[in-house]
């Protein structure tokens, strides 16, 4: 099956999600760090699917390195989260579950860079 638009990666929604929880937990973080660690951490967020969609328009020859700049920001989000727990930022059930979204994202990430890879 072909996919005719980014938006039908998994791997697009699934950072798209992961973009609205970080808006969403950061709103309750430490107004000291709004030009800190929150303003860091939505970049990092809304960096994965923005490259994951200007990859996929620019067209095969630049795909893979677009999506390993994805997969890079998806890395530098999960340091960035993980920080922030260790903070004590995050309540844990919501850690657990942006945990398990970024660790999902890279692993997809991953397999989509291997498979483009391989079909070179």
């Amino acid at each position: 099956m072909k996919i005719s638009s980014h938006k039908e990666l998994v791997a697009y929604k699934k950072s798209y999600e992961v973009v609205k929880l970080i808006y969403e937990l950061t709103k309750g973080f430490p107004q000291s760090e709004i030009y800190g660690i929150t303003s860091q951490i939505r970049r990092s967020a809304v960096s994965i699917p923005s490259n994951i969609a200007e990859g996929y328009m620019r067209g095969s020859k630049e795909y893979v390195q677009f999506l390993k700049i994805a997969l890079g920001s998806a890395a530098e989000l999960d340091t960035q989260i993980c920080i922030c727990n260790d903070l004590g930022f995050f309540k844990e059930v919501d850690f657990n579950k942006l945990n398990s979204l970024v660790v999902e994202v890279m692993k997809l990430l991953t397999v989509y860079i291997k498979k483009l890879k391989a079909d070179s």
